[in-house]
């Protein structure tokens, strides 16, 4: 069954659906695969297998699959799935196709880092403005950027159709910037902030907590160590096979 029919454009008749409804944990994995079928691409080739891709991008094949045909997409017995076409349908499901404006709130550490993070651009972004409330960082330049003071947001956002804006503040900040950001028409919000933030419902936030994923993994380091001091744990077996061993 092939993937789209041919001649067929994203949101056509035959093509990907004007509008998926997806399952979050789908969402959460296409950009996943997109990452993975750039590589693809880069690399040169024209199409890849379910195993492979799902290979490529840490899922299982099945789960795959399951996602891609709810863009219409099942590859093509034998051959696979076409690498341009899929990576076109994905980025117009994604909404890359349409270059988004994005604001970068607190140029501290991590916000220069992200400021100058190239991947944004390589990916369907631009960052068009940087802002602070510091009046020793308004006036810097930052990756070809003059950072402005956060009271021009509203206009800023309203001349560069500002989609989504970055909080990278501390986190008693990071509340009120939000509240700018909402106030400005922002309705996608990526935070970096520790801590919960309060807006409309109309308004969505992704959640970076660099801390808490610290914690998970010192959750399975403690987990992997605890297996080992257990009773027949891999400490024990591995003494076991020793002894039998001598």
């Amino acid at each position: 069954m092939s993937q789209q029919r041919q001649g067929s454009t994203p949101g056509d008749a035959g093509g990907v659906p004007a509008f998926p409804d997806l399952p979050e944990a789908t969402i959460a994995r296409l950009p996943e695969y997109l990452r993975a079928l750039h590589h693809l691409a880069e690399t040169g080739a024209e199409t890849v297998s379910s195993e492979g891709l799902a290979a490529a991008a840490g899922v299982n094949s099945a789960k795959l699959r399951k996602d891609l045909s709810h863009l219409g997409s099942y590859g093509t017995r034998g051959v696979g799935y076409d690498v341009a076409l899929l990576v076109d349908q994905i980025e117009y499901i994604l909404g890359l196709d349409k270059n988004r404006a994005v604001c970068l709130v607190g140029v501290g550490n991590l916000g220069q880092a992200l400021a100058g993070y190239a991947g944004f651009a390589s990916r369907g972004f631009r960052v068009v403005a940087l802002f602070d409330a510091d009046p020793n960082k308004v006036g810097e330049r930052i990756n070809g950027l003059t950072v402005r003071h956060i009271d021009d947001l509203n206009a800023v956002a309203a001349e560069e159709s500002i989609a989504i804006g970055v909080i990278a503040t501390p986190p008693g900040s990071a509340q009120a910037v939000a509240d700018v950001l909402v106030a400005a028409g922002v309705t996608s919000i990526l935070n970096f902030a520790p801590g919960v933030l309060s807006v409309p419902p109309n308004v969505d936030v992704r959640k970076v907590d660099l801390a808490i994923e610290l914690q998970i993994l010192s959750f399975h380091e403690h987990r992997k160590a605890s297996l080992t001091a257990l009773p027949g744990g891999r400490s024990a077996a591995a003494g076991n096979q020793e002894a039998v061993g001598s």
